[in-house]
């Protein structure tokens, strides 16, 4: 498959960019650190601007298939790009044709009444509108993946995707359930909360409802 995954310099970014890379997959590895990124047959680096127009970045897709939402400002610009960026993506894809988006969010961004006494409540709060847009404003196939705190630790393939309460997840899990999501039809129109568990990660997405 063609993707186009936007924060390809990110801590999630750069995991997922290796693996799709691994299976085969051309990726359109996009960051505004374009620079950062090392091409090889499979990976092409894109120049990133999350601030651009929609048309603008509608031409950046070049004929990608299936888009992954991964880019953050990690709290430095959180309407501009978290929220509004990723909505813009979004109005950008479905203007090029492409029907597959895959966002990752924050764990119960769609749930305000368990925020409360969170760190991170700003980012939840764009993560909220951004994940409902995309829900309710566009006709995309989508898939968003809500994931707790992350951590750099090495993955164990497995996770949990029946939570009540947030959890760690390790950022090489994270990125190997984006990978998965991509090629699991099952996924589609679904909100996963992951954490990490005792579920293999193919059999957990296997038995999402």
């Amino acid at each position: 498959m063609k993707v186009f995954v936007a924060g390809a310099t990110g801590r999630v970014g750069k995991e997922l960019v290796q693996r799709l890379e691994e299976r085969g997959h051309l990726v359109y590895a996009a960051a505004r650190a374009s620079d950062e990124i090392t091409a090889t047959d499979l990976v092409r680096p894109i120049h990133l601007d999350l601030h651009e127009g929609v048309e603008h970045l509608a031409g950046l897709f070049e004929d990608a298939e299936a888009v992954v939402f991964v880019a953050g400002s990690r709290g430095k610009d959180l309407l501009q790009t978290d929220l509004f960026g990723a909505v813009k993506l979004m109005q950008a894809a479905e203007q090029k044709g492409i029907s597959r988006f895959i966002q990752l969010s924050s764990v119960f961004a769609l749930q305000p009444e368990k925020w409360e006494g969170s760190p991170i409540l700003n980012y939840n709060i764009a993560k909220y509108f951004s994940d409902s847009w995309l829900i309710r404003n566009t006709g995309l196939q989508y898939t968003i993946l809500q994931p707790g705190t992350l951590e750099e630790t090495p993955g164990s393939g497995k996770i949990d995707v029946d939570v009540a309460e947030p959890g760690v997840n390790s950022i090489e899990n994270v990125a190997e359930v984006l990978a998965c999501i991509l090629e699991d039809d099952n996924t589609i129109g679904k909100v996963i909360i992951m954490k990490d568990g005792e579920t293999p990660i193919k059999d957990a997405l296997a038995e999402l409802e």
